[in-house]
């Protein structure tokens, strides 16, 4: 995992908030040969840094299989209804800082 960014706002709803790192392909299914076959380590590396609301509405909708496949990237992750949807609730709630 990459430190902390620069940044401090998440990169799906834009809020100002504590981030956390999500894999964009989940490192449960870097072992798999499909994976190691077909991606670098490099790619494997790869992710958003998130707030915590919206990096558990991810694992929560989608499986880890589908996040690998299927939404792998920012722009397939904010296509998604789901997330989408999520990400339209999460912009206009207050910010907790702890």
């Amino acid at each position: 995992m990459p430190n902390q960014p620069e940044k401090i706002q998440c990169e799906l709803c834009e809020r100002e908030a504590h981030l956390t790192f999500h894999h964009l392909i989940p490192r449960k299914v870097h072992r798999r040969a499909h994976f190691k076959k077909h991606y670098t380590f490099e790619q494997l590396q790869r992710g958003l840094w998130l707030c915590y609301p919206c990096h558990r509405a991810i694992h929560k909708f989608h499986d880890e299989m589908t996040l690998a496949r299927l939404l792998n990237t920012r722009e397939r992750l904010l296509a998604d209804d789901s997330v989408a949807r999520h990400v339209d609730w999460v912009r206009g709630q207050r910010v907790i800082r702890g």
